[in-house]
């Protein structure tokens, strides 16, 4: 084959990558918890069923499904090790309880020191700490024991902070764990198959890129969001069970 058919084959597979962006992209997060909750029909109604979203992007997510699986939602914050200088690329996560997670393949590969880990993961347990207050206020999180737990994020990368949080969630005795987006990495949801019970996506294209690839409308979710859905959805909790 010669360098102008390769360039030809190129051209071909970069189109048919744009094309499938371009019909698989979710309008926003709302749709994108729409499609999920689908997904997970089986569980409409389903008894001491719980779901779980990842802040901030999950919650919008999540709280989609939750209404329609007629389900309560909380929220789990966890928070990323962002590295220096390149904050979106994950050396690792913490969640509650004290729990760290680390990437030992980024940080071998970017020489990240001790010290580092350390500053970075301080930094993030006093934001993980703020968001908690920030969003819940004086309410109790949930139980999870004994609960079959849908955790939601708006997609999954390299997966750290999922990790983060399902390492976390099991030391609290659950009786079922699935991890639930919209779209994650092919490799990253095998990986997760491992420690999750089940791992639920609508789309897990290849090459997957980055998880804001495939949503039309991906602006930042806000703490006023967050807090918003979360009351919301406490109130729909209240009036259920009165």
């Amino acid at each position: 084959m010669n360098r102008f058919s390769i360039a030809i084959r190129q051209q071909e597979g970069n189109l048919l990558y744009e094309k499938m962006i371009r019909i698989a992209r979710f309008r926003d997060r709302r749709e994108a918890g729409q499609l999920l909750a689908k997904k997970l029909s089986k569980y409409v109604n389903c008894r001491e069923l719980l779901v779980l979203a990842l802040p901030r992007g999950g919650v919008p997510v999540g709280f989609e499904v939750a209404k329609a699986l007629k389900a309560p939602l909380d929220i789990f914050v966890v928070r990323k090790l962002g590295v220096p200088g390149e904050e979106e690329l994950a050396m690792g996560a913490i969640a509650p309880g004290g729990i760290r997670v680390l990437d030992e393949d980024i940080i071998r590969l970017m020489g990240i020191s001790d010290h580092v880990i350390e500053t970075v993961s301080a930094k993030e347990r006093e934001e993980l700490r703020r968001r908690e207050v920030a969003y819940r206020g004086h309410a109790h999180p949930l139980h999870v024991s004994g609960k079959t737990v849908i955790l939601v994020d708006d997609g999954i990368a390299t997966g750290s902070t999922m990790r983060a949080a399902i390492v976390a969630l099991r030391k609290q005795y659950l009786s079922k764990l699935i991890v639930a987006v919209p779209t994650a990495s092919p490799s990253t949801c095998d990986e997760l198959r491992t420690i999750a019970d089940e791992v639920v996506a609508v789309i897990t294209p290849e090459p997957f890129v980055a998880v804001g690839r495939w949503y039309a409308i991906f602006d930042q979710t806000s703490d006023v969001e967050v807090r918003q859905l979360y009351r919301q959805s406490r109130r729909w909790q209240r009036e259920a069970a009165a």
